[in-house]
């Protein structure tokens, strides 16, 4: 088929199993719309169609997530870049067309025609070996942590139906100890039986921390509590299960937060990123998955905007310097850079120092640390162009 059209816009509403597309010319035209399977031959087969309706072919996608991750992939494979439509704009013009029924190919459509009138949408890249090794593993990461959030608000739970005096007697989302406890002993008439010296020595050859301190709290727990409540023994062992699977979990997450660390040391600029102060191994990762691209960013204005760090204004009729937050940034961007500010205050240095030169100015401490975030965004770009690592005092500049 020979080319017929100077330049298409091609619309695809992404999705696990099956995409969407949908191609309109420069008078909102559809010209091709069909269902892909998200399958290699499937994509490439759309792609030879599509390639061979224009000269000029503008891609774009409302999903920038795993799913879309082959057909990014095999787009770049050949030659060509899509721009992310997020699914708020598809939603607000799609009142703009006819019709409300809500339908993968009137989406397609919708994000077609929104690329076709609008230039201000984000290109995207598909993500270098290093930036993808390292978003899986963050991704795992997060997963991890939620899994043990549930459990320990489970064990919490139903430790409190059997054993009240007990569930108030440690922190078990961070006391290792206490975990390692409810794996052998439950109820309280366990915890008289064993007795302190026996129930210490039982949790130093388990490796346990200041072993004799949370005997202590557990033989006083159960010596307050002398009533065994109906369904004590399931109870024990749902108990003991979730301690162990806390504990397991922990495992799990310490190999994994050395494996991030290994996979995040081998960027170039590792050192560099790793040397601003509250930068720990979790959060250089995620610095590397949000930012992407490093070189794309052509000054500090630009990497603080993707993050969400500059301001924007809002007038309307007589008011103006309303200033707000703008609505398209990195979520994840910004939270590294506020994260990281937020834990960089804790130590003396430059950074406390902004902090609390903000707090004199009379900002809250949310406002100063958002403008230290801001600040933050500077020392990371200008660190990242001339390739040094952090220092508490600038260079001193040379002729």
């Amino acid at each position: 088929m020979s080319k017929q059209q100077a330049r298409i816009w091609v619309g695809i509403d992404a999705g696990k199993g099956h995409h969407w597309a949908a191609v309109v010319d420069e008078t909102g035209a559809t010209l091709w719309s069909k269902k892909i399977e998200n399958d290699e031959s499937a994509i490439l087969t759309a792609l030879a169609e599509i390639l061979d309706l224009a000269d000029e072919v503008h891609w774009a996608v409302d999903i920038s997530s795993r799913s879309s991750a082959l057909l990014l992939a095999l787009l770049a494979a050949h030659g060509q870049r899509a721009v992310y439509v997020p699914g708020r704009t598809v939603n607000r013009m799609a009142g703009a067309y006819r019709g409300e029924a809500k339908t993968d190919a009137r989406d397609a459509y919708v994000i077609a025609e929104t690329a076709r009138h609008r230039r201000d949408f984000t290109l995207l890249d598909v993500p270098a070996q290093l930036a993808a090794d390292l978003a899986l593993l963050t991704a795992h990461r997060t997963d991890l942590i939620t899994d043990r959030v549930r459990t320990v608000n489970r064990l919490r739970d139903v430790l409190t139906g059997m054993f009240p005096a007990l569930e108030r007697a440690f922190d078990y989302s961070a006391r290792k100890g206490a975990l390692v406890l409810l794996t052998g002993y439950q109820t309280p008439a366990a915890l008289r039986r064993r007795g302190l010296t026996r129930l210490t020595a039982w949790l130093t050859n388990r490796g346990v921390r200041d072993p004799e301190s949370v005997a202590a709290a557990a033989l006083e727990a159960a010596q307050a509590q002398q009533t065994a409540l109906p369904g004590e023994d399931t109870a024990a062992q749902i108990v003991a299960d979730l301690a162990t699977q806390i504990l397991d979990l922990d495992d799990r997450l310490r190999r994994l937060d050395r494996q991030i660390r290994d996979t995040f040391r081998t960027h170039p600029q590792a050192e560099i990123i790793e040397s601003l102060p509250g930068m720990g191994p979790i959060l250089e990762a995620e610095f590397v998955v949000a930012a992407g691209d490093l070189t794309s960013y052509t000054d500090a204005g630009h990497l603080a905007s993707a993050a969400g760090l500059v301001s924007v204004p809002r007038d309307s009729g007589r008011r103006t310097g309303n200033l707000h937050r703008p609505k398209r940034y990195s979520r994840r961007l910004r939270r590294v850079f506020y994260l990281s500010a937020q834990t960089s205050i804790v130590r003396d240095g430059p950074n406390r120092d902004f902090y609390l030169k903000k707090r004199g100015e009379g900002c809250k401490h949310v406002q100063a640390v958002i403008a230290l975030a801001r600040r933050r965004t500077s020392v990371m770009w200008a660190l990242l162009r001339d390739n040094r690592t952090f220092t508490p005092t600038p260079p001193t500049q040379t002729a």
